[in-house]
């Protein structure tokens, strides 16, 4: 079947599921175009509990499926391929997060969603690139804070804060492995161009930034900032989204590697196969969710 073809047929299951689909806005664009909530991670499965949905099919990775099955517990959740992983999310687990804490007795963890349930069922809350700031001012008095596992999220939070910020020293390939020289070269053959840069890239690169926020941050800075031209320094997935919202605008990638291939595992195909078998289901178990909810409301109380 065509893409077009596999589109009908994948929306014709979604009603006859009772079904919605969530798509990241990394995702390939075939995908976000037959969405029906595009966005970031976790407020896709905040809009998605708010749903009379029965079923979740969440296209993105399997740190965000778990959030969706986090928050809503009595839906059913379906990951199209559960290879779909997150290289961030596995750079922490249980137990060096408790060796950590232990280390640091009376730290505030403050977990980025990009981790697994297991973890942020170990942390005090929870927080996005687009509220760390926020949720980093809103916790009380004056002690050490921990922030995993994006150790570049909590150097770039760090400088917005008198509170001493203790970065786990995990990254995203795709931001941390952005250069500057790449971004100098991109700066040189565009001078009147903007740069907008993901807070996952190093400290470096933030410097050289116009603009430093989350990928809705950067839509919205993209849609107000006065220049026609925007270097863009986050994946590459979120340029069909930029270019369909700011049509009179020319984006350009920070670099040709801003690619996470965890993202582009999941195909027309595979979404297909999912809703027509009802698998693979991601169900995160009471004994972690709880835990894990906790740290996700405190979060969404904030914001």
């Amino acid at each position: 079947m065509d893409f077009e073809e596999l589109q009908k047929r994948i929306r014709a299951l979604l009603k006859e599921r009772r079904a919605i689909l969530l798509v990241h806005y990394y995702q390939r664009e075939e995908i976000q175009q037959i969405a029906d909530i595009l966005g970031d991670s976790l407020a896709l499965s905040i809009e998605a509990a708010r749903t009379d949905a029965e079923v979740i099919v969440f296209a993105g990775v399997h740190f965000m499926a778990e959030s969706a099955s986090i928050l809503s517990p009595d839906k059913t959740v379906l990951l199209p391929r559960l290879d779909a992983g997150c290289p961030l999310a596995d750079m922490i687990d249980i137990d060096r997060l408790e060796r950590t804490k232990r280390e640091h007795p009376g730290t505030a963890v403050v977990t980025y969603v990009n981790s697994s349930a297991a973890v942020k069922s170990r942390s005090d809350v929870c927080c996005t690139s687009a509220n760390a700031r926020q949720v980093v001012a809103s916790l009380e008095g004056n002690g050490k804070i921990l922030m995993v596992p994006d150790g570049n999220l909590a150097r770039w939070v760090a400088g917005s804060t008198d509170r001493e910020i203790i970065p786990w020293e995990g990254y995203c390939p795709v931001h941390h492995h952005l250069s500057t020289d790449a971004v100098l070269r991109v700066k040189d053959r565009f001078p009147r161009a903007r740069f907008a840069a993901h807070p996952e890239c190093t400290t470096a690169v933030l410097a050289l930034a116009d603009y430093v926020g989350s990928t809705s941050g950067i839509l919205k800075y993209a849609a107000a900032c006065d220049s026609e031209e925007l270097i863009v320094g986050t994946e590459a997935g979120i340029l069909p989204r930029l270019k369909k919202s700011n049509p009179g605008k020319v984006f350009i990638p920070a670099a040709d590697n801003l690619f996470c291939e965890d993202m582009k595992k999941i195909t027309l195909e595979d979404i297909y196969k999912t809703l027509k078998e009802m698998k693979p289901i991601v169900k995160v178990p009471d004994e972690v969710r709880i835990g894990a909810r906790k740290a996700l409301d405190r979060m969404i109380a904030i914001s």
